[in-house]
C-alpha cells in the first residue's frame, strides 16, 4: 500500500480511542509486540544510565502512559512529563495513571508529532514507543528526528522501541514470517490477518539501520542498538 493510501491520523486516533483498556497494562498492553516487556526495561534503564539527572520527560505516542510509568518507578524520583498522542482517550488515561505515580507536573499535547512544536532544550529524556512507524515519507522522518534532538538538553537521550522492516527483501520476508508465527501463537490465523491488515493500513516503518544512521546524521553524539528480535527493535541515542 502506498503512503498516500494509508489511514489518516484521525482514523488512527479513532482506533486507539477505542482500545484504551488493553494498553493500560504494563505487562500485557503490547502483546502484539515481540519482547515488549524486555524492550521497555532496556530503554528505561538506558535512559537512566545515560541521563542520570532527569527533570523533564517527553513521551511521544504515549498511549496509556506505560513507558513513562515504568521510567518513574525505575528512576525512583518525580520528574515533569509531557504526554503527546493522537488519541484524546489515551491521553486522559495516561494523565490519570501518571498522577497516581506521583510524577511532577503533567502536560498533555493532543497532536501528531509532525504538527508539534517540541521547543528547544526542554527535555532530559524523550521516549517513543510503537509510534514512529506512523511517520510517512523521508522528510517527515528526518524532520522528526531533528526536532527531537533540538528538544533535548545537552546530555539528554532519546529512546525508541518500534516495529521495523529490513533492508534485504529476503531477510524481511523471513522476519515477517517469524512475526506471523508469533501472532499465530497468540490468536490463530485470524489474528495474524487482523494485525497484518492494520499494519498495512496504518504503518510505514523503517529499518533499524536506517534509523540509527538518521540519528547520527541529525547530530546525535552516540547511538546504540539495545535489542532486536524479528520485526521489533529497541535503540536510542545521546545528544
Amino acid at each position: 500500500m502506498k503512503p498516500t493510501d494509508k489511514s489518516t491520523r484521525a482514523e488512527i486516533a479513532d482506533r486507539f480511542d477505542a482500545d484504551v483498556e488493553r494498553f493500560s497494562n504494563l505487562d500485557t498492553g503490547q502483546a502484539t509486540t515481540i519482547d515488549a516487556p524486555l524492550a521497555m526495561e532496556l530503554i528505561t534503564r538506558a535512559a537512566i544510565a545515560c541521563t542520570p539527572a532527569i527533570g523533564a520527560v517527553l513521551d511521544i505516542g504515549c498511549g496509556a502512559g506505560n513507558n513513562t510509568i515504568r521510567l518513574r518507578r525505575e528512576y525512583g524520583r518525580p520528574f515533569d512529563c509531557t504526554l503527546l498522542d493522537l488519541s484524546a482517550n489515551m491521553l486522559a488515561k495516561a494523565r490519570e495513571r501518571l498522577a497516581a505515580e506521583q510524577v511532577g507536573h503533567i502536560a498533555t499535547r493532543h497532536t501528531a508529532l509532525q504538527d508539534a512544536d517540541l521547543g528547544d532544550a526542554r527535555y532530559d529524556v524523550v521516549l517513543a514507543a510503537a509510534s514512529l512507524h506512523h511517520l510517512r515519507d523521508e522528510g517527515e522522518w528526518e524532520t522528526a528526528f531533528r526536532n527531537i534532538r533540538r528538544a533535548l538538553r545537552p546530555g539528554g537521550s532519546f529512546w525508541i522501541t518500534d516495529l521495523v522492516i529490513h533492508e534485504t527483501p529476503a531477510v524481511h520476508t523471513l522476519m515477517w514470517a517469524r512475526y506471523g508465527d508469533y501472532l499465530r501463537g497468540l490468536g490463530g490465523d485470524a489474528f495474524v490477518d487482523k494485525v497484518f491488515a492494520y499494519i498495512d493500513r496504518e504503518d510505514t516503518p523503517r529499518p533499524v539501520t536506517y534509523q540509527l544512521d538518521l540519528l547520527r546524521r541529525v547530530g546525535f553524539r552516540s547511538v546504540d542498538l539495545l535489542h532486536k528480535n524479528s520485526c521489533f527493535a529497541a535503540f536510542g541515542a545521546v545528544k
